[in-house]
């Protein structure tokens, strides 16, 4: 016999993130409207010669990759060293891109339950040309109009604070392997008058959002940041949960949490019962930045002495990521086309997160790890994070701890393995093996000085402060209380 929680707010994050009763449309809906979207609309991305680019130029001696206005992005050489991990010296190309953007969703209280403004958004990149993203998705040179093009639609809710009320704004990072110090402002913001919805937009659950996450390529990058940055549990919520025994089973209003679920629920309800206390956390962190050291001078492309520059790309090798030129023609962007490069990887990675239960709490395998963008050395990332999967796992001298819990040698029990592509407004076709699997409770892990054990309600906290990278919230995002192995 479960207990029953009395949830009066079914405004609640919480509560609509275990919603998949929608009032405007089904899921089976969503993806047919998708489906049709893509047939209607005429999405063309060509791969061009760094000739035929319009606007974008090299700068004398092929210093730099940019724009005419001096705005949106720039592809620079950087020349790395560090002590970390077992390549200590490098050289790349990177995305300078030192404004600020906005993710912004909007969210909205229809009928006693919390709905989430979502677009289906096409990128150049996308590997499947519409991705779910949020409701503004905007660099400061699109919201500012250099490219003399419409602004994004419902901007103003989140560039005027007398229109919206803001329930969360964070600074978050972008990928530290492929950007330069860049970040974004990850904002939802509460609307109460009705607002009208346009063709390319839907209201959804929090709950009908991680069903889709669930879908390979369906929910963008950007969406993921910003979901990642929602609390799992509200602080009202936590207040009543941590008054009771979480065992058993939990039926709140007409849904019932059992199982594994119920072990996440524990675990975002763990205020001071991890195997580390935020204090002590915090003290490792900084012993992480202490110990790790990172210096990246900015070069001229031409100087990446093992990389080259023809009229197709910036290439090294099949192993690594490339630079191309696209011209696009996207009827429903603010811009109908447009020239542009992108950075072009084809090597599937791997993003994986090892769960432990410790002193029956659910634990999650936290890295700090160092990346050549990185803002501040270090940031914490998955347990594993590697760009070109089939290759690492082959290759003894580049296995990164832990891979063996994700390549099928180890017995674990699999959350889930979906494929998930990198924004496709700055990369061609990228994409990522996410999963998350969990360890049995007696098993003795090995664990490293730049790793450490966290609850979900340390990551939570912790998460509010920037201090994850793209690659763990994505991983983050995916988190849902009607879990279960597969």
């Amino acid at each position: 016999m479960g207990k029953h929680l009395e949830l009066k707010d079914t405004s609640s994050f919480f509560y609509s993130s275990l919603t998949l009763q929608n009032e405007f449309q089904s899921l089976e809906d969503i993806i047919s409207w998708f489906d049709q979207k893509k047939k209607e609309e005429r999405f063309v991305v060509n791969e061009i010669p760094f000739s035929k680019l319009e606007q974008w130029y090299f700068t004398d001696e092929r210093k730099s990759l940019v724009h005419k206005s001096g705005k949106f992005f720039r592809i620079e050489g950087i020349h790395v060293r560090t002590n970390f991990g077992k390549v200590n010296e490098w050289e790349q190309p990177i995305i300078n891109q030192p404004e600020i953007g906005i993710l912004g969703i909007l969210t909205k209280v229809i009928h006693g339950v919390r709905y989430f403004l979502m677009q289906a958004k096409m990128e150049p990149g996308n590997i499947n040309v519409l991705q779910l993203s949020p409701t503004v998705q905007a660099t400061k040179s699109n919201f500012s109009r250099v490219h003399q093009g419409k602004l994004p639609a419902y901007l103003e809710y989140f560039i005027d604070p007398t229109k919206s009320t803001v329930l969360i704004d964070q600074l978050q990072t972008e990928q530290g392997g492929r950007f330069f110090k860049k970040r974004n402002r990850n904002i939802v913001v509460e609307v109460t008058p009705e607002i009208e919805l346009l063709p390319d937009f839907r209201w959804l659950t929090l709950g009908e959002i991680k069903k889709l996450l669930l879908m390979d390529n369906f929910v963008n990058m950007d969406a993921r940041s910003v979901i990642s940055t929602i609390p799992l549990v509200d602080d009202s919520v936590i207040s009543t949960l941590q008054n009771k025994t979480l065992n058993g089973t939990i039926n709140i209003a007409d849904i019932q949490l059992s199982g594994f679920g119920l072990d996440l629920l524990a675990s975002v309800c763990a205020n001071g019962s991890g195997y580390k206390t935020k204090d002590e956390i915090i003290s490792w962190y900084t012993g992480q930045k202490v110990n790790y050291e990172l210096v990246t001078e900015v070069i001229p492309l031409s100087k990446l002495s093992t990389w080259s520059i023809t009229n197709q790309n910036i290439y090294k090798s099949d192993r690594f990521f490339s630079v191309i030129a696209v011209q696009v023609i996207a009827r429903t962007r603010e811009v109908s086309a447009w020239t542009q490069p992108l950075i072009k990887d084809l090597n599937i990675g791997l993003l994986g997160i090892i769960l432990k239960k410790i002193n029956g709490i659910i634990h999650f395998l936290i890295q700090a790890k160092v990346e050549p963008g990185n803002l501040d050395i270090i940031e914490l990332s998955p347990t594993v994070s590697c760009s070109n999967f089939d290759h690492v796992k082959t290759n003894q001298d580049m296995k990164p701890s832990f891979i063996d819990y994700f390549d099928g040698t180890r017995k674990v029990e699999l959350l889930f393995d979906v494929l998930l592509s990198e924004e496709g407004g700055r990369f061609y076709h990228q994409q990522n093996k996410n999963m998350m699997v969990v360890v049995d409770e007696h098993e003795q892990l090995e664990i490293p000085s730049n790793y450490t054990w966290m609850t979900l309600n340390q990551i939570m906290d912790f998460m509010k402060y920037g201090m994850f990278n793209i690659e763990a919230r994505s991983l983050i995002s995916i988190i849902y209380f009607n879990m279960k192995s597969l």
